[in-house]
């Protein structure tokens, strides 16, 4: 399971907010570098980094601070925040980021969604399922929908799509632990068995389902084995490291137990 800290950033600082509400800003670094070159010192690989100017702008804001730490880190760079079109994306990936993760224009503007993910393949596009009562929510959280979660998650999966990061907006900087529940739920439903002839002439089964992130609401090192058991193929830390719940040493000691 892949360790991903988080980034969020507003008028270029390091910033967390809670349950998405801009008013619970806290800035926790004005140099957003710095937290990421202390997150690789620590044998960490990934980066996810949220443009909150740009979710609330709906576009593109944000992208000399992914610049600045493509450049001057190693770092896997999983960058959203309000990339609503072509040009948006040329940005982000110009700027160096890995892969890019589209939330509301999944839901609003969903052909232009998917036809990024023919364009750059799945592993460059993530599905931000972000949801409330397991309904997805947009524009940075501000609004919320009545798609149910599953379904879309199902039917990103039937375009070719293969990560999700889902986030539980009720859990999000709550340090009162994930939603484990939903995860499994998420896990379990999107499950495709598939059959295949080998040598021997013998059906093989294999599972492969959405390769889930958890976000939102880890507030404990004792709760990374427990999303690894139930098959999330990474997890997003905000909060939990700024707040010194989860110090950068456990982490380090986590990938080289586990790798990630």
């Amino acid at each position: 399971m892949r360790i991903i800290p988080a980034i969020d950033i507003i008028e270029g600082k390091c910033v967390r907010l809670t349950k998405g509400d801009y008013d619970t800003k806290k800035v926790y670094n004005e140099d957003p570098l710095e937290v990421a070159k202390q997150f690789e010192d620590h044998g960490i690989q990934y980066l996810h980094l949220v443009d909150l100017d740009g979710a609330k702008s709906k576009h593109i804001v944000n992208y000399k601070v992914l610049e600045q730490i493509a450049s001057k880190t190693d770092l896997k760079i999983d960058f959203g925040g309000g990339l609503k079109t072509d040009e948006d994306l040329h940005i982000a990936f110009e700027s160096g980021a890995h892969q890019i993760t589209g939330g509301s224009i999944a839901v609003k503007d969903a052909p232009t969604f998917l036809s990024w993910l023919t364009t750059y393949g799945p592993e460059k596009i993530i599905l931000g399922a972000d949801v409330k009562d397991e309904k997805i929510a947009v524009s940075g959280w501000q609004e919320e929908s009545e798609v149910a979660l599953i379904p879309f998650v199902k039917q990103f999966q039937k375009k070719g799509g293969r990560y999700v990061i889902c986030t539980d907006i009720a859990k999000d900087g709550m340090l009162e632990g994930p939603s484990f529940e939903l995860y499994q739920k998420v896990v379990k439903e999107t499950k495709v068995h598939r059959t295949e002839i080998g040598p021997s002439g013998v059906e093989d089964f294999e599972e492969i389902g959405i390769r889930l992130i958890a976000s939102g609401g880890i507030s404990a090192y004792e709760e990374l084995p427990r999303l690894k058991k139930i098959g999330c193929e990474g997890v997003i830390i905000g909060k939990a490291i700024y707040e010194n719940r989860i110090s950068l040493k456990q982490l380090e000691h986590h990938i080289l137990e586990n790798g990630g």
